[in-house]
């Protein structure tokens, strides 16, 4: 059975035209499988700059990769016919970071909700249209008589972002690719759109991809975690593994600068102490080299493969070598779903 989504040696690189020389890789031959079954939920983590939102924007159709191929159902996106790729854009929604941007404001909210209804033939009468949106707004904690017939504006972040994963449950999709969905709006809002998402996932059986830079909001909803640096993959596997014993030194900057109620407690600065003296081969080495407090020699010679330091754990790293390496497109193999490893 094919993967409902999967990208495959996916490099995009930006710029190196005709007027100018500087090119960016935003993503360097990185695969990912996502199956609707089990559904699940799985983060994808790293700083500015790390491909995070280039990866959301192939999986969506919005970016076509400089190489590499996205699959829907085992089929290359760009071959679809008309009818799948309708079927694409139902299966597979998103909830975008600014949940203010994403709407007209000549519009009512009503009309983010309407509108998908309409497209995809969701009722057959304006009583059968007013029932469905009542119901997905009642959903995600919100009341229609609160909502419907007022102006993004007149709405906090949170009840717009809210709107929007209604939106997205509207059409009982598959996936959702909700990037950064939660870092514009308030704090005291965070938990509610997160449980929000969890609540699509072990409810309505939608699998989630949540793209974010926070690492504590990645631990609260996902069941496994991908952390992600200068475009490649660091660490991957089960959330618990990675989040409470890190072993890629990227991952465990994170999770050191990560500031904690503990007065007492000094932030791991350890590995900004980096070697910066290993003479580096650009274009192969290890990307984390220069940042890297434990970099060897052969870091600066040629980037490490993908190691299975544990049966739902890797690491990009040559500190665990005598560890059996993967390939990048066997990455979904150490993925938990639902069952005995997973998290409650």
């Amino acid at each position: 059975m094919s993967a409902l989504l999967e990208v495959q040696h996916i490099t995009k690189i930006f710029g190196g035209g005709l007027f100018s020389r500087s090119r960016t890789v935003a993503l360097e031959n990185f695969s990912l499988a996502i199956d609707s079954e089990p559904p699940s939920i799985t983060a994808v983590v790293g700083e500015s700059g790390s491909g995070k939102t280039t990866l959301a924007r192939i999986l969506l159709g919005l970016e076509t990769p400089t190489e590499g191929q996205v699959l829907y159902q085992g089929k290359n996106l760009r071959a679809l016919s008309d009818a799948e790729w309708h079927t694409f854009r139902r299966d597979v929604q998103v909830i975008f970071q600014d949940p203010f941007e994403v709407y007209n404001p000549f519009y009512k909210v009503d009309h983010v909700l309407t509108t998908p209804i309409a497209k995809f033939g969701l009722a057959k009468s304006r009583q059968e249209r007013q029932a469905l949106i009542e119901e997905v707004l009642h959903a995600v904690g919100l009341r229609p008589e609160n909502t419907l017939g007022r102006r993004p504006h007149q709405l906090s972040g949170g009840q717009r972002q809210r709107i929007m994963v209604a939106r997205a449950l509207l059409l009982r999709p598959r996936l959702i690719v909700a990037d950064e969905p939660v870092s514009m709006i308030d704090a005291s809002l965070r938990a509610t759109v997160l449980g929000n998402l969890r609540q699509l996932n072990e409810e309505f059986g939608i699998s989630v991809l949540y793209i974010t830079h926070d690492l504590t909001t990645a631990y609260q909803i996902s069941e496994n975690i991908i952390v992600m640096y200068a475009g490649s993959v660091a660490e991957a596997g089960d959330v618990d593994l990675v989040v409470q014993r890190p072993q890629h030194p990227y991952t465990q900057l994170l999770i050191g600068s990560v500031p904690q109620p503990d007065p007492d407690r000094r932030w791991n600065i350890e590995a900004m102490a980096a070697s910066s003296a290993l003479p580096t081969r650009e274009n192969t080495c290890c990307k984390f080299v220069k940042r890297c407090p434990h970099a060897m020699p052969k870091c600066a010679e040629s980037a490490p493969p993908l190691f299975q330091t544990d049966q739902h754990r890797l690491a990009a790293c040559y500190l665990h070598e005598e560890s059996p390496s993967i390939s990048a497109e066997d990455m979904v193999s150490v993925f938990v779903g639902r069952g005995d490893n997973a998290r409650a």
